[in-house]
């Protein structure tokens, strides 16, 4: 737990997530938050927009979360990419990823970040979509495979992973918040997190 700034006025607060690249972008926030992992179900529902799929993980996870933590405000994040429409899920695996950093090489791919915060005691639901736009550059195999063998993004969507080596195969990054693009919107939770009265600063 991050106790770098103890606001005891404030609702315990939970991120819904075992990633650590969400709990290190939280930290900057510098509130009090716990992580526990929700543990769900991630497959693609049939007919489902990229952006529906993030939205109802998002929102599965901070639910889920929510029923054993009923007093506290939870956090749920997912985020698919997409190429062409077509969803880049997490690679897993050295070969998938491999594939995945040839589709994307000199293209242009959407990382579509659902951020949701929840309150289960009102049963307040803030839920969002904040894209990102991402020109990647083009690749040689040799360099696909250096950058996997070095940083292996093997549970990141889109096998992207700017905040290390990544930034490497990236050309140009557009959209409203970088954090984004990591999997966890700050700029858009700071104002949800004042709709439920807790002030960052």
């Amino acid at each position: 737990m991050n106790t770098s700034m103890n606001k005891t006025s404030n609702p315990a607060l939970i991120l819904a997530s075992s990633s650590i690249y969400r709990r290190e972008l939280l930290t900057r926030l510098q509130l009090p938050f716990s992580c526990i992992s929700p543990e769900v179900d991630e497959s693609i529902l049939a007919h489902e927009q990229p952006q529906e799929t993030a939205l109802r993980l998002a929102q599965v996870k901070a639910r889920k979360i929510g029923k054993s933590h009923p007093e506290a405000l939870i956090i749920g994040c997912d985020q698919v990419a997409t190429l062409d429409n077509m969803q880049l899920g997490k690679p897993l695996n050295h070969v998938n990823a491999t594939q995945q950093l040839r589709m994307m090489r000199g293209r242009e791919v959407i990382f579509h970040s659902a951020l949701c915060l929840y309150n289960p005691l009102t049963l307040s639901m803030q839920a969002e979509v904040v894209p990102y736009v991402v020109q990647f550059r083009n690749l040689s195999d040799a360099q696909i495979e250096n950058y996997l063998i070095k940083e292996q993004p093997y549970h990141c969507a889109g096998s992207a992973k700017s905040e290390g080596l990544g930034i490497a195969i990236i050309e140009k990054m557009t959209g409203e918040d970088p954090n984004a693009l990591i999997g966890l919107p700050l700029i858009r939770l700071v104002s949800m997190l004042e709709n439920e009265g807790v002030n960052v600063i």
